[in-house]
């Protein structure tokens, strides 16, 4: 027999009290600042981040024995759905240190992985090309062995907030292999320090989605990089890769379903309390059937949710779980958002309400940590392939 547990432990509902509180008190009043900066004043990020770390969610998804929070997978979605109700989620002072992290050994774990953990230093990933996204075969960024060294050149576009890294974690070709399919190159990992000679941290492109949010340009020019800075065994970059895009598409699946409800509190709100014909709004069913329909979708989309992070901690999970999860959840942001706009009318619109943030910032959901597309396909080629399709 199958046991479904849907009750929280205590100590899950202790983390979500005390995460939404330091959302909604400490996080929450300085939404306007970052809209209106683009980015949060560096000392309101360090206060920030200080009270983050106090209260154990900056690297609470590292094990412990790296000195993370060892928290299981559930834990770190239920924190990451509490701090996805605010803009400022991805700015600075919200950051979890990248879970691949955690493959650092000896000199690594001194000089990036410890530093990071205490919040010394602020980790970034650089996977994504101008000519190459999710087609990692693609990638034109290379790494030649020079002795004990490792020679790199490329370039790397849309490298989430790394005006505010000190380092990151590279993707790079560093060969060729025979596959069934012809000759593909291998990828390998690095630990490259923004302050090593040939590193170019250039401005990034003007984004209309998530204002606290900053990309960046990466060149590498020549540069050289000590072979113990190769994180895992040369061409296991795939097996990295894997790790950590698993529990990001959770992430940014709980994101949605938090802005998703917060985008459905308002609009219920609204359509309780405006009066138009003498009645209030909700009372129309033009109004009070989209409202249902809302509903519904944000409960599919937290059961979805819970039953992946569940997976994961029972060591069951499988890409296409992690692939369903952020498709559903994040098309249904959409579609939330647009909804919630419409029932509140013109006012969705104004910048006095979240609605017109969310429904912005809603649409690059679909597209980054792989498209809706990409998703479909994964899913798709997981029914196929055991009918030899």
């Amino acid at each position: 027999n199958i046991m479904l547990d849907f009750n929280l432990s205590d100590e899950q509902l202790m983390l979500v009290e005390m995460t939404r509180n330091f959302v909604e008190k400490d996080m929450m009043p300085h939404e306007g600042i970052l809209e209106t900066k683009g980015i949060l004043p560096s000392d309101l990020a360090v206060v920030l981040k200080k009270k983050s770390i106090e209260l154990g969610l900056h690297a609470c998804n590292l094990p412990e024995e790296v000195g993370g929070g060892g928290l299981d997978a559930v834990s770190v979605m239920l924190i990451e759905k509490e701090l996805g109700r605010t803009s400022l989620a991805l700015a600075e002072c919200a950051h979890r240190p990248l879970n691949i992290l955690s493959a650092c050994q000896g000199k690594q774990a001194t000089e990036f992985l410890e530093p990071t953990v205490k919040g010394e230093k602020r980790d970034c990933i650089a996977m994504t090309e101008p000519d190459a996204g999710l087609d990692l075969r693609g990638m034109k960024c290379k790494a030649v062995r020079d002795k004990d060294n490792w020679l790199i050149n490329g370039v790397k576009h849309f490298i989430s907030q790394a005006s505010v890294s000190d380092y990151c974690v590279l993707f790079a070709a560093t060969g060729e292999e025979e596959t069934s399919k012809g000759m593909k190159k291998r990828i390998s990992a690095f630990l490259v320090d923004f302050s090593d000679s040939g590193v170019e941290v250039a401005k990034g492109y003007k984004n209309v989605s998530h204002r606290g949010y900053t990309n960046n340009i990466l060149n590498f020019n020549n540069v050289r990089i000590p072979e113990w800075r190769m994180l895992g065994t040369e061409g296991q970059g795939f097996q990295l890769i894997n790790e950590w895009l698993g529990p990001t598409r959770l992430t940014v699946a709980a994101t949605s379903v938090s802005r998703a409800e917060r985008a459905f509190d308002t609009a219920l709100k609204y359509a309780s309390t405006r009066e138009q014909f003498g009645q209030k709004i909700g009372k129309f069913q033009g109004v009070s059937f989209p409202l249902a329909d809302m509903s519904m979708e944000i409960r599919l989309a937290k059961l979805l949710l819970m039953e992946t992070a569940w997976k994961i901690d029972q060591g069951t999970v499988t890409p296409e779980d992690c692939a369903m999860a952020k498709l559903y959840c994040t098309e249904m942001l959409a579609r939330i958002a647009d909804q919630a706009i419409q029932t509140v009318g013109g006012m969705g619109l104004m910048e006095d309400l979240p609605l017109e943030r969310i429904w912005r910032d809603s649409r690059v959901e679909r597209i980054w940590d792989g498209t809706s597309e990409i998703q479909r396909h994964i899913i798709s080629r997981a029914l196929l392939r055991p009918l030899g399709a």
